[in-house]
Formats: C-alpha cells, sequence, structure tokens
C-alpha cells in the first residue's frame, strides 16, 4: 500500500503570510514617502543657495541681480529647465517675485520662491531673498 503523502504550506499561511506583508508595506510605504520629500525639499534647499550665490556674481558684473530665466541661461541650465519665467527643476518651481522684475527692481533687491505641491492641501515653499535667507514658508509652524 502506497502512502501518498504531500508537504507544503496551507493555504491558512500564504494568507497569513500575505496579511503580514501587507501590515509591512501599509507601515512602511508612508516613511519611504516622507523619505523621498524630504530629500526633494533638501535639493530645493541647495538649489536655492547655489541661485543666491549666482545671484551674489551676477550683481558683481552687471550692478544689478539676475532675472531666474537670466541666471539659469548664463549658468548653462543647471538650476532646471526655463518655462517661460519660471524655472522647474524636479517636481519644485522656482519663480521671482514679481514674476518679472524691471531692471531698476533688480537694483536692489530680488526674491526667489520654491514651490511644491503634494496634494491639494498640503503645499511646501520656500523664499530666497537678496540678502542670502531662505526661509520655509509652508508649511508653516504649527498651530498650537
Amino acid at each position: 500500500m502506497k502512502v501518498n503523502k504531500q508537504s507544503g504550506f496551507s493555504l491558512i499561511e500564504l494568507l497569513i503570510v500575505v496579511v503580514i506583508i501587507g501590515i509591512v508595506a501599509s507601515l512602511a510605504i508612508p516613511s519611504f514617502q516622507r523619505g523621498i520629500r524630504a530629500a526633494e525639499n533638501g535639493t530645493a534647499f541647495a538649489t536655492m543657495r547655489t541661485i543666491s550665490s549666482a545671484q551674489v556674481s551676477f550683481f558683481s558684473q552687471n550692478n544689478r541681480f539676475a532675472r531666474l530665466s537670466e541666471l539659469n541661461n548664463v549658468s548653462n541650465q543647471v538650476f532646471g529647465v526655463t518655462a517661460g519665467d519660471r524655472v522647474i527643476r524636479g517636481r519644485y518651481v522656482f519663480e521671482m517675485v514679481p514674476v518679472n522684475p524691471t531692471d531698476a527692481e533688480l537694483r536692489d533687491s530680488f526674491t526667489i520662491t520654491a514651490t511644491r505641491s503634494v496634494s491639494d492641501d498640503v503645499v511646501y515653499k520656500y523664499e530666497l531673498n537678496h540678502t542670502g535667507e531662505i526661509r520655509q514658508l509652508l508649511p508653516g509652524p504649527p498651530t498650537p
């Protein structure tokens, strides 16, 4: 008499493994997304520091600060892709305030913002001014 003894996993064991993998994935994916967002924010911050240095150099040669598109063209598009008066780098849009400043305005100061929309209710926005100060405007500080 032959006994057919098969070994393997039961359906219940496989379902338990699938449930455990689902739980781990549901915990890991949000952390992974936060990490990606933090890296993108760091890249935007570093780009703004580089823009600040390039503005100082441009000012010393031209006695005024550069428009963002001018600065990107002079720098061989290192800040991103020029789209009109804006520069797009990754998921961030860099633009001047006002969007198209006059030469007279650029003799005294400049303001550049970097904006990224994560979702309808989450927006990241940084601001760089002529002093080299970079501030995070959005999301704002938590309210008490």
